[in-house]
C-alpha cells in the first residue's frame, strides 16, 4: 500500500482505535494528548507509555528530525510531582527531557535543567527548552530500534487486534 491518507473505510472503523490507557488519571491522559499533538505539529512522531531498557516507562517519547529523542514525564498535580523522583532515570535515554504539566501545577516546581511543557487535551506549548545532552550512537540506535519495534507492534494490533498475544512480539 502506498503511503498517504487512510482510506475512509478504515478511518471510521471503531476497532482501529486504541482503547484508553487506564493506568493514568484523566488529567494525565489529557496532558498526554496535548503533548503528542504538540510533537506532531513540530514534525515529530511519538509513542505513549514507552518501555525503556532500564525497566522504566516514559509517559511520552518523541522521535524528531535527525533522530533526536525527547522524553516527556507528565505530572498532573503537585502531589504527583512530589511523589515521583524517578525522572533522572530517563535522561540516559533521550537528548531532551521535559516535564509536562497542566496550568494548575506551579511552573516553579519543575527543575530548571528540565524542559517545561504546559498542556491540555487540545494542545501544548513549550515554555522552556531543556539543556540538550546528546546520546551516544549506540544508545540512540538501541532506543530508536525499540521505538520502531513498539510502533510496528502497535500498528499490527490496530490492524489485527486478535492476532497479537501479550509478549508475542
Amino acid at each position: 500500500m502506498l503511503p498517504g491518507p487512510m482510506p475512509p473505510a478504515l478511518a471510521t472503523t471503531s476497532d482501529t482505535l486504541l482503547p484508553p490507557d487506564r493506568r493514568q488519571s484523566p488529567t494525565a491522559a489529557r496532558i498526554q494528548r496535548g503533548v503528542r499533538r504538540l510533537f506532531s505539529e513540530l514534525g515529530c512522531v511519538s509513542l505513549p507509555e514507552f518501555s525503556l531498557a532500564n525497566g522504566r516507562r516514559a509517559d511520552v517519547i518523541a522521535l524528531c528530525g535527525a533522530g533526536k529523542l525527547s522524553i516527556v514525564e507528565i505530572k498532573s498535580s503537585v502531589a504527583d510531582f512530589r511523589a515521583d523522583r524517578k525522572w533522572p532515570d530517563y535522561r540516559d535515554f533521550c537528548d531532551r527531557f521535559y516535564f509536562a504539566i497542566s496550568d494548575t501545577v506551579p511552573e516553579t516546581m519543575i527543575p530548571e535543567e528540565c524542559g517545561l511543557i504546559v498542556a491540555d487535551a487540545f494542545g501544548a506549548a513549550i515554555l522552556r527548552e531543556p539543556a540538550e545532552h546528546t546520546l551516544s550512537g549506540a544508545r540512540r540506535k538501541a532506543v530508536t530500534l525499540r521505538f520502531a519495534h513498539s510502533a510496528a507492534r502497535l500498528l499490527h494490533v490496530l490492524a489485527d487486534p486478535g492476532a497479537v498475544r501479550e509478549g508475542a512480539l
